[in-house]
């Protein structure tokens, strides 16, 4: 195709979102044949990256920015999607088939597809916004980080979820003092089980960061306009030069709440990724749909593989062969020398297999609901995440003392 330079105010579909479910979007329409143009709005001034690495590769130097692009730059060009960057859309008129950016300019659109993800979740307590505070979300939240260290000794990290613990686990090697507060009993607590979570825990403590459980953070405390330690509800302050905010996010969807498209924590979607408003989908961390892995909820996914999907999904359906979203979720985490896979979706389990043994640091959590698989946590165990997938799919009723024996490959466990 050819190289697209030109300005436009209308484009056959616009994508608001130049991360994972975005750039995906852009991809399978091309692939689909899809030949009407094709507008990428973002609100960050680069080319689609690849957001996990930032807190592994990306914080820790293994990985230039250049080597976590999506495509290299003069790919968009050559598949003729223009590129909107620097930009944020504000506002919605799904009646004029309309968006407008921050700075004014109104875009039309054939089709609308949201996949904005979200912004980092900030502590309401005073001092969350002192230099010195930092999300994990977008490459300038990092450059940030990077460019501070030299001058950090002791980082506290609050919350102790994966982007949390890779963060933590990164600046550990860095041979920072990394404290790690989490307000709940144990780190991981909202994705894995028990066992799982004290493995991370004595894994990260090993390394020399302190973990604190069941914390309350009262309040950063300032020392010359920036941060110098978080003070804690029974008045201990942990000191600290560099403070990390890990506690989730929140779905950036107001514009389209404000258009009228039903949602709160999130947009609500159909099978198909659209909203209730006429030619808008949305996708990615910031849809919420009823997912038949968590026994039909309606939820959101904050993953790679939930946007690539979701993105794939509405691009088949613009291009004229709709297709319904059916995809077993899968997750990743990186920690000092472990890999944790994830394939499923452990929420409302009622029973837990432990296969392996976790001092091997080889180890497979298999989660059941009413005795079926329903998900795996897999620790340097490739092979099980790999053949456990197709336990998730089907739902597979197995003996647990057969899913334990670690001589049984589970693939042999399904006809």
């Amino acid at each position: 195709m050819r190289e697209n330079t030109s300005v436009q105010s209308h484009y056959d579909v616009v994508i608001v979102g130049a991360g994972h479910g975005g750039a995906q979007a852009a991809i399978a329409l091309r692939t689909a044949k899809f030949a009407g143009s094709i507008a990428m709005i973002g609100d960050e001034p680069e080319p689609p990256y690849e957001r996990p690495p930032l807190s592994k590769d990306y914080l820790s130097g293994d990985k230039p920015f250049e080597r976590i692009l999506i495509r290299p730059p003069a790919f968009w060009g050559e598949r003729d999607v223009a590129m909107r960057l620097g930009r944020r859309v504000v506002r919605v008129d799904p009646q004029a088939h309309t968006v407008t950016t921050g700075d004014g300019e109104t875009i039309g659109y054939g089709q609308l597809i949201w996949a904005t993800g979200g912004s980092p979740r900030r502590l309401s307590c005073s001092g969350h916004d002192l230099a010195g505070v930092h999300g994990v979300r977008t490459r300038a939240d990092v450059d940030r980080m990077i460019a501070e260290l030299a001058g950090v000794n002791r980082v506290a990290v609050i919350g102790g979820g994966y982007i949390g613990l890779e963060a933590a686990a990164v600046l550990a090697k860095f041979g920072k003092q990394v404290t790690v507060l989490e307000a709940l009993p144990r780190v991981l607590a909202r994705v894995a089980g028990e066992p799982l979570s004290r493995f991370y825990e004595a894994e990260h403590r090993a390394h020399g960061v302190d973990v604190r459980l069941g914390v309350t953070v009262a309040c950063i405390a300032e020392a010359d306009g920036r941060a110098c330690g978080v003070t804690l509800a029974d008045g201990e302050t942990v000191p600290a030069e560099m403070v990390i905010v890990g506690i989730g996010i929140v779905p950036a969807v107001e514009p389209l709440l404000d258009a009228g498209a039903a949602g709160g924590n999130g947009v609500d979607v159909d099978a198909q990724c659209r909203t209730g408003l006429a030619d808008v989908f949305a996708i990615g961390d910031c849809a919420t749909h009823a997912n038949a892995f968590a026994d039909g909820a309606r939820i959101r996914l904050e993953s790679v593989q939930n946007a690539n999907d979701q993105a794939t999904v509405v691009a088949k359906t613009i291009a004229g062969t709709p297709v319904d979203y059916h995809a077993v979720p899968w997750f990743w985490s990186n920690q000092y020398d472990l890999r944790l896979q994830t394939v499923g979706l452990s929420t409302g389990y009622d029973a837990l297999v432990v296969r392996g043994d976790m001092a091997s640091r080889s180890v497979s959590l298999i989660y059941l609901r009413e005795g079926r698989v329903i998900a795996l946590d897999c620790v340097n165990a490739t092979r099980d995440y790999v053949q456990g997938r197709a336990l998730v799919l089907a739902g597979a009723v197995i003996d647990p003392a057969q899913l334990a024996d670690t001589a049984v490959p589970l693939k042999e466990m399904i006809a």
